[in-house]
């Protein structure tokens, strides 16, 4: 089985940064695009930011030029910088990773369990 675990979420000033971190275990062959995704109170899950395992980013427009996504294969990790967070930031942000388990096995997206990002003064 793969784990995908989140962590380095909390409550932030408006205008302050927060380093999102999330690393995948367990049987792993190959991880592809890995993303960051949130969803507020009410509203549906939208994608944040993506990179693929070439090192290609794309960005939700709301956060372009303030959200940073990098990964770190050799971990098997990928990462979020918030800079200049704003209260409409203030969700839960999930890690998603495109994984093969085996070399003829299917790709599969895993899901992480979610961690808090509130921006409030």
């Amino acid at each position: 089985q793969v784990q995908v675990v989140e962590s380095g979420g909390g409550l932030v000033q408006p205008g302050g940064s927060l380093r999102l971190s999330c690393a995948a275990s367990g049987m792993i062959f190959a991880i592809y695009d890995m993303a960051w995704y949130r969803q507020a109170p009410g509203k549906q899950r939208e994608l944040v930011a993506s990179i693929t395992s070439g090192g290609t980013t794309d960005y939700a427009e709301s956060v372009k030029g303030r959200f940073t996504i990098s990964r770190d294969d050799a971990k098997n990790a990928v990462y979020l910088q918030m800079n200049s967070l704003k209260p409409e930031d203030t969700a839960v942000y999930y890690c998603n990773a495109d994984v093969k388990r085996s070399r003829f096995a299917p790709r599969i997206d895993y899901w992480g369990q979610g961690t808090q990002v509130t921006v409030s003064s």
